[in-house]
């Protein structure tokens, strides 16, 4: 079965115009566009003889690799749903997702994944042409009206309680994925480093789907390392998406071998996206690349994309671009106020939050999506996110957003990254807790540190207590999880105490 409305078109679209063409490097190898959409065909008749039928949910347990790529388009083949999550997840966390989404069946990508490999305890070890991997069976629960549409479910990074299923359209992800190749002004002739989880919707919208849509190359790394991405930039990638942590890391391995800019590279477009950027940071990067850094703004709700800059290097614009085309922001601010919460519609806002219609209505209000953001636009129109509603810390009467004060840390030579949280203190107030990766924590000085924001915040803003770390709890993404940094560091902080 196929829909020419549904994403796995977009694969026999593209083996039909360019059948020979390169659509996949994985670690095992290169296939072309005609090779990808057989095996999309065949993993498509795999799942059907599997009892999958429309509207049932695909379970994809999965790091990157071209097996990930064929089971979200083979799900959408036979009308069913993939809900891909990453294999580094634990078992819990996995098992909290498998009840909830109520699969027919689930596939482990355990020829590129260790980690799918050992969550496939009892599954059944498969091989029909473009790697191994496991598949077991379930008693799936029967499609839903509320899915008719629906292509893919991504459960959202760092959710806790009763998981929140974020329902994505075949319209939303195209519509995004278009957006992506508009920014980018990707072409056929471009190839994509794909280091961003095709389990999150960055990779899967901004990157997947905007590759099958444009035709270009897609360059699939199952794991991070500054080293293999150092590769890949000086061997004819051309545009990279990437995180601020994945930048910040490359940067360090170069200078680590003496190197200050990238060289010998055909690289035309590199961006940043989950967090904001610090124009010192930012000059230096661009230094780095000899390219602009290009910032956005998105969430899984909003299918990624919100706002992009399309900035000029040098330009000292920090913000996260203009709204997309097709793409409405506006701001939810008390009277008189710059700033509040980010509110965005269009064909970008998912559908709704799987068997949950009552958050969906909290969330989604006359095709307005809350975003959980705080942000303002200014005077030409470009989206400033300062922080999240639920990580603003109140000091002393006073506002402090996370990201200013982030910032400030950051511009130290030493620091690779921070992240900053407001902790209660016994007398009524909030302290504010910095977490600084570096490159020696026993031998930095954070002393030295909280003299040098000193002069770059104001009183109320400077951090109460500096932990200098060797790594921050992070997603595969690359987004650091802030709800874990107590627990991560808990020894820590009962040490400093």
């Amino acid at each position: 079965m196929q829909n020419a409305d549904c994403i796995d078109a977009l694969i026999a679209r593209q083996a039909a115009l360019r059948p020979d063409a390169t659509a996949i490097i994985d670690p095992d190898g290169a296939v072309s566009f005609a090779q990808y959409d057989r095996n999309i065909a065949a993993a498509g008749e795999l799942l059907a003889q599997s009892g999958v039928m429309a509207g049932d949910r695909v379970l994809i347990v999965a790091e990157n690799c071209l097996a990930t790529a064929v089971f979200i388009f083979a799900a959408s083949r036979v009308g069913a749903i993939a809900v891909p999550v990453n294999a580094r997840m634990t078992a819990p966390e996995i098992l909290r997702v498998t009840d909830h989404a109520q699969p027919r069946v689930v596939i482990y990508t355990s020829g590129c994944s260790a980690e799918a490999l050992a969550h496939a305890t009892s599954a059944v070890p498969q091989d029909i042409g473009f790697g191994l991997f496991h598949m077991t069976q379930c008693d799936a629960s029967p499609a839903e009206a509320e899915t008719a549409d629906v292509a893919v479910i991504l459960y959202t990074t760092g959710t806790t309680g009763a998981p929140k299923g974020v329902m994505l359209t075949h319209a939303n992800l195209i519509f995004a994925g278009g957006l992506s190749v508009q920014l980018r002004s990707m072409t056929a002739q471009d190839r994509i480093y794909g280091v961003l989880p095709l389990t999150h919707v960055f990779g899967l919208a901004s990157v997947l789907i905007a590759c099958a849509l444009s035709g270009a190359a897609l360059q699939l790394e199952t794991r991070f390392s500054p080293a293999r991405l150092h590769a890949a930039l000086t061997s004819g990638v051309t545009v990279f998406p990437g995180v601020p942590q994945m930048h910040a890391l490359l940067m360090q391995y170069a200078a680590d071998r003496g190197l200050n800019r990238l060289e010998n590279s055909a690289l035309r477009y590199v961006s940043s996206g989950a967090a904001p950027l610090d124009p010192a940071w930012k000059a230096k990067a661009e230094a780095f690349y000899g390219l602009p850094l290009q910032n956005g703004y998105g969430m899984t709700e909003s299918t990624a994309g919100v706002s992009g800059s399309r900035n000029a290097i040098g330009d000292p614009d920090t913000s996260a671009g203009r709204p997309l085309p097709g793409v409405d922001v506006r701001i939810d601010a008390p009277a008189g106020m710059p700033i509040g919460e980010v509110l965005t519609r269009g064909p970008h806002v998912m559908k709704g939050y799987y068997r949950a219609p009552d958050l969906t209505a909290q969330t989604v209000q006359d095709g307005w999506l809350s975003t959980g953001d705080l942000g303002q636009l200014d005077e030409a129109g470009n989206l400033h996110i300062v922080g999240r509603a639920k990580e603003l810390i109140i000091r002393g009467g006073f506002n402090v957003y996370p990201p200013e004060v982030e910032a400030a840390l950051n511009d130290h030579a030493e620091v690779i990254q921070s992240a900053v949280i407001g902790a209660a203190n016994t007398v009524g107030d909030e302290d504010i807790l910095a977490f600084v990766q570096c490159r020696s924590p026993a031998t930095f000085d954070t002393v030295a540190l909280a003299h040098f924001v000193a002069g770059r915040l104001s009183g109320y803003k400077r951090p109460t207590r500096i932990f200098a770390v060797d790594a921050l709890p992070a997603a595969p993404t690359g987004k650091i999880l802030k709800h874990k940094l107590l627990d991560a560091f808990a020894d820590l902080l009962m040490k400093e105490g």
